[in-house]
């Protein structure tokens, strides 16, 4: 495939994932990044790769082995708690209840993730340290784009493919429509060495996450590897109430007390001491944006978009990376199966294999976006804890009913 030209914007999970099918089957492709390294900055904490999804594209990249070496073990127990601090589900506590691992959704730190996908394409293909300023259409093929990047250097591809996150540079050459305040903001924060340190909270939290929802707030504290626990402290306030609050960013320590007492301080004891005592080590507080349910753009040729760049969305349904995986598996098999007809008819078979692309992507894409803003929704609802306790009786009452049919069956067969 030496004559195609492909630009994958953006090394994140969808971006890396895209890059690691397309050379697994002789197809060259060049990441630009704008990090440093591999280390630049935070990846952020654990994700569940769901079977139909990230999964899948792990195992046709060849690299679901390498995955399993990396789970957390527990990672996927859940613990749910109301606000006046009653626990209402702890599957930490449950024995010969499966639920956990009944939803085969395994849990990985982001970081590592990121290192397998990384060390599976050729390093060669990857630019660090490039920051993409904006996609032009040459003036003698509209068929052909030029990537200019802030050291000044230009470079052209055939395809340029956007996975270059919430703020996407290659999404403007595609449309205007930039991601819209969820109304929701997100203090982030996180202790360290906890099993060394933090014993009250390794203990409160449980193997997996905790969650606890409530009218306007939700707080999840959530175990992550490397001996870390991440917290989210999420509330409903308007898009200018971090700059409005008066809470001094600038002193984490007092900041954390302050949002405490000011938006949980009617909850339970415990629920305050995660905020305001134990997550010490990190406080990053931000607005959550997303793009609209069920946005779309206009078929461009030789461009397209994929993971928070075609689909923005909030966390609260732990969909964001499942899709992005999922993006990067259709988008390569639709390159792949094209691979010699590309090297005879470029542009038909491209226009081609993004129309194969684009429009199943567009269907999932708003399935999950709705899903997270319905998610949205529960987590900062009054009964959202009860909604989703109901929700994981069902399944536990399936899961048991089924496992007695099963057994019915093999006893029947025994006689």
């Amino acid at each position: 495939m030496s004559s195609l030209r492909i630009a994958i914007v953006g090394a994140g999970p969808g971006g890396l994932m895209l890059a690691s099918l397309l050379q697994h089957n002789g197809i060259h492709c060049t990441i630009f990044e704008l990090d440093k390294d591999r280390s630049t900055r935070s990846q952020g904490g654990i994700i569940d790769l769901h079977p139909e999804s990230g999964q899948l594209a792990l195992r046709e990249a060849g690299l679901f082995e390498e995955f399993e070496k990396h789970l957390l073990p527990g990672a996927e127990a859940m613990k749910l708690v109301k606000s006046d601090g009653t626990v209402r589900w702890d599957e930490n506590n449950m024995e010969g209840v499966e639920a956990g691992p009944a939803r085969n959704r395994p849990e990985i730190d982001r970081p590592t993730l990121r290192n397998i996908l990384l060390d599976s394409i050729d390093p060669a293909s990857i630019q660090w340290g490039r920051k993409l300023v904006r996609v032009k259409a040459n003036e003698t093929s509209t068929d052909k784009y030029t990537l200019h990047f802030t050291d000044g250097r230009e470079e052209g591809f055939d395809l340029v493919i956007g996975a270059d996150g919430a703020w996407s540079k290659v999404r403007l050459l595609l449309t205007d429509q930039l991601p819209i305040y969820s109304g929701v903001t997100l203090l982030d924060m996180k202790a360290e060495e906890v099993s060394r340190k933090k014993l009250w909270l390794e203990s409160f939290t449980g193997s997996g996450s905790c969650f606890m929802f409530d009218e306007g707030r939700a707080l999840i504290c959530q175990r992550n590897g490397n001996d870390i626990i991440r917290v989210y402290a999420a509330v409903r306030q308007p898009e200018t109430w971090l700059n409005d609050c008066g809470i001094d960013w600038q002193n984490p320590g007092l900041a954390r007390k302050d949002f405490t007492e000011r938006y949980f301080g009617d909850c339970h004891e415990d629920l305050r001491r995660v905020i305001a005592v134990e997550a010490s080590d990190s406080l990053l507080a931000r607005p959550l944006f997303m793009l609209p349910v069920g946005f779309e753009w206009a078929p461009h040729a030789g461009v397209t978009l994929l993971g928070d760049a075609a689909h923005l969305m909030t966390p609260f349904a732990g969909v964001g990376v499942n899709v992005a995986l999922a993006d990067a598996l259709s988008l390569a098999r639709a390159l792949i199966t094209r691979k010699d007809a590309l090297e005879v008819n470029l542009k038909q078979s491209l226009a081609e294999a993004l129309r194969e692309y684009e429009g199943p992507m567009f269907e999932r894409a708003k399935e999950n976006m709705n899903k997270t803003w319905v998610g949205l929704q529960h987590h900062l609802s009054a009964d959202g804890i009860e909604d989703r306790v109901g929700r994981l009786q069902a399944r536990a009452k399936q899961i048991e009913e089924r496992k007695a049919r099963h057994s019915e069956v093999g006893g029947s067969r025994a006689v």
